[in-house]
C-alpha cells in the first residue's frame, strides 16, 4: 500500500526546453494548443470577433457623425479664424527637382543644348496645361468659367477665364519661356484662401514709403483694382546685376479673379516675370512682393512675397 502511495506521489520528469517547447505546441495528453484547448481557442476567438466589430462600428459611426458637421467645399475655420490666416503668401514656377525640393534655387545653363534647361521650360509646360485645355476648350467654359468682361465678378460657383493668350511671346512655350536664350521667365502667383479679397489702395497709402516707385503712378490713375507684383534684388549687389525686368499681361492680378471659394475646376491668376538681361555667372538674389492694402510683408514667415535665386551659366 505504501509503494502504490508513493508512486502516485511521484513528480513528473523534468523536460528539456526542446521538449517543453514542442509539449507547449500541442500536448497530447491534455489536447492543448498553445496552452489552450479546442473550445477555448473558439471562445477567445469569438469575443475578439465581436470586440472588433464593436469597435469598428463605434468608430464608423462617430466618423459619420463628424462628417456631418462638415462641409466638403467650405471650410468651417476661414481667413483670421483658420490656420492660414488672412495674408496670402506668393509661389513661384519652375520649381527645382523633386530631390532638391526645399531648394529655391533656379540654375540652368543658356544655349542650345536641351538638357541644360529642358527641366525649367517641362515644369512650367506641366502647370500651365490646365490653362491651355481651358483655353481650347471653349465650349465648356460656361460650366465653371464666366468671361468677366469689363472687370464684371464671376457668378456664383464660377471664375474669371484668364487668358493666358494674352501673354507676351517671350514668356511662351514656342520660345522655351526664355531659358533657352538667358532670359527666363518666372510665374508668380498668390497662393490661395478661401474666401480673401483684396483691398484696393487709396491715395492716402502713398504716404507708405514701403510702395515702390513704379506702382505709385497707377495708384494715383485709380488703377487701384489690381494687386500690383514687384520683383527686385534683394541687395545692392542683386539690383545691380538683375537688370530690366518685364511683367506679363501686365504687372498685377485683377480683383475680378477673386475670392477663392473652392469653384469646381479653379484656375489661380498669375504674372509672369521676364529677366530680360540679368547677369551670368552671378548668383541673384530676387524678392518678389504682392501689394494691396490688406496685404502685409514679413520676410521672415514669407509672408506677402516668395524669394528665389537666379544663377545662369554662360555658353
Amino acid at each position: 500500500m505504501a509503494e502504490k502511495e508513493s508512486n502516485f506521489f511521484k513528480p513528473e520528469d523534468k523536460l528539456s526546453t526542446t521538449e517543453s517547447i514542442v509539449q507547449f505546441l500541442w500536448n497530447p495528453r491534455t489536447k492543448e494548443f498553445c496552452g489552450r484547448t479546442g473550445s477555448s481557442w473558439l471562445k477567445i476567438l469569438i469575443f475578439y470577433i465581436i470586440f472588433y466589430l464593436c469597435l469598428a462600428a463605434f468608430w464608423a459611426l462617430m466618423l459619420l457623425i463628424f462628417y456631418q458637421t462638415i462641409d466638403q467645399r467650405v471650410p468651417k475655420w476661414q481667413l483670421g479664424d483658420s490656420r492660414i490666416g488672412s495674408n496670402p503668401g506668393l509661389g513661384f514656377r519652375p520649381r527645382p527637382r523633386d530631390e532638391n525640393v526645399e531648394s529655391t534655387l533656379i540654375w540652368f545653363k543658356q544655349g542650345h543644348k536641351e538638357e541644360n534647361w529642358n527641366h525649367w521650360r517641362d515644369s512650367l509646360v506641366t502647370f500651365l496645361e490646365p490653362y491651355e485645355k481651358a483655353n481650347e476648350a471653349s465650349a465648356d467654359r460656361g460650366a465653371h468659367i464666366d468671361q468677366c468682361d469689363n472687370g464684371k465678378p464671376p457668378s456664383d460657383d464660377k471664375f474669371c477665364f484668364f487668358d493666358i493668350k494674352k501673354i507676351d511671346n517671350n514668356c511662351s512655350r514656342g520660345q522655351d519661356f526664355g531659358y533657352k536664350r538667358g532670359d527666363p521667365c518666372v510665374l508668380i502667383k498668390l497662393n490661395r484662401i478661401y474666401n480673401w479679397k483684396p483691398e484696393p489702395f487709396t491715395p492716402d497709402d502713398l504716404k507708405n514709403s514701403n510702395i515702390p516707385d513704379e506702382i505709385r503712378p497707377k495708384i494715383v490713375a485709380n488703377q487701384t483694382q489690381t494687386i500690383f507684383i514687384s520683383c527686385e534684388g534683394e541687395n545692392a549687389a542683386d539690383k545691380e546685376n538683375i537688370g530690366p525686368v518685364q511683367y506679363y499681361p501686365h504687372q498685377g492680378i485683377d480683383f475680378k479673379y477673386f475670392p477663392f471659394t473652392n469653384q469646381p475646376g479653379y484656375l489661380s491668376p498669375f504674372v509672369f516675370v521676364h529677366f530680360q538681361k540679368p547677369t551670368p555667372g552671378v548668383l541673384i538674389n530676387i524678392e518678389c512682393k504682392a501689394w494691396a492694402r490688406n496685404i502685409k510683408h514679413d520676410r521672415m514667415d514669407r509672408e506677402g512675397s516668395v524669394h528665389f535665386e537666379l544663377l545662369i551659366d554662360g555658353f
